[in-house]
């Protein structure tokens, strides 16, 4: 059968994700698959993931977030402020909205010139976590953000080779079976850090990582002093604020703030039978 794709292309940041409104429940059954084409970057729309909006009894939508590699992702904080932009600007919510993403209700607000997002309270914060990955031991932090998280500080994030290094730390046996996203942080600052993030499911390093960016902003200040708000200045050249409330030595409320850019909306052909995006000039189509 051949589904009719409305898409928006949208970037966080410079993470960018394909957007399709699924309310009515009418894509392909097999999501995953889908999701592997259309974020294929040479025969797809190009993009990290893939955000389905869906309907939601308990908030004002639910997002679904599958990575470019098919498999289904965890939470992810530049994808959320990106669908609530996208949200807002179709009617679907309000300014400031609730979300629901993995059984967990996010709340998002749209502000002038950015996107805020309430992301989920940190857990299994691990220190002096050594990750043996054959020539090489890493030293660092673990992390749950919404997704785990590998954080590593280093003196000069640019001599990082992230894409080698972090896929090494990704399918470390010491965080099997899952895997986890590595994260290499330079402190440039006493409420400012860079960050370079190597995401699964990506399998690469992104331009923006969200739930690493706030992973990075919660161990620079609980292991390293630095102070809320946080600027991260992630690879796409962007920034992003990470705020939360820190009280003995708990992590309540953070906040993940930055871009949400619409791109452009577009229509592709889907043959769910072959599962390939179809010739828009194909007339057998039909």
């Amino acid at each position: 059968m051949i589904h009719e794709v409305i898409f928006t292309k949208t970037s966080g940041a410079g993470n960018d994700f394909v957007i399709v409104d699924d309310m009515n429940n009418v894509l392909p059954v097999d999501k995953s698959e889908f999701a592997r084409r259309i974020c294929s970057r040479y025969f797809g729309v190009g993009a990290d993931g893939l955000l389905l909006l869906q309907q939601s009894l308990r908030a004002d939508f639910t997002m679904q977030y599958y990575n470019s590699d098919g498999s289904y992702g965890g939470m992810c904080g530049n994808g959320g402020r990106c669908i609530a932009r996208y949200a807002f600007v179709n009617g679907i919510a309000p300014r400031a909205m609730s979300f629901e993403a993995l059984d967990f209700i996010y709340q998002a607000e749209i502000l002038p010139n950015a996107v805020s997002l309430r992301m989920k309270e940190p857990l299994d914060l691990k220190r002096n976590v050594e990750v043996d990955v054959g020539q090489e031991v890493h030293h660092g932090f673990f992390i749950n953000t919404g997704s785990p998280h590998f954080v590593e500080f280093v003196d000069d994030v640019e001599t990082v080779e992230v894409d080698r290094v972090g896929r090494s730390i990704r399918f470390a046996p010491a965080f099997s079976p899952e895997g986890t996203n590595a994260n290499f942080v330079q402190i440039t600052g006493n409420d400012s850090i860079r960050l370079r993030t190597y995401e699964r499911g990506v399998e690469a390093e992104t331009l923006a990582c969200g739930t690493g960016s706030v992973a990075a902003g919660i161990v620079s200040h609980q292991l390293r002093g630095l102070t809320f708000p946080i600027s991260i200045h992630v690879r796409s050249g962007e920034l992003l604020k990470v705020s939360a409330t820190s009280s003995g030595g708990k992590i309540t409320s953070p906040t993940l703030e930055g871009s949400a850019h619409m791109i452009f909306t577009g229509k592709l052909l889907y043959n769910d039978t072959t599962k390939t995006i179809v010739d828009l000039m194909d007339s057998s189509r039909s």
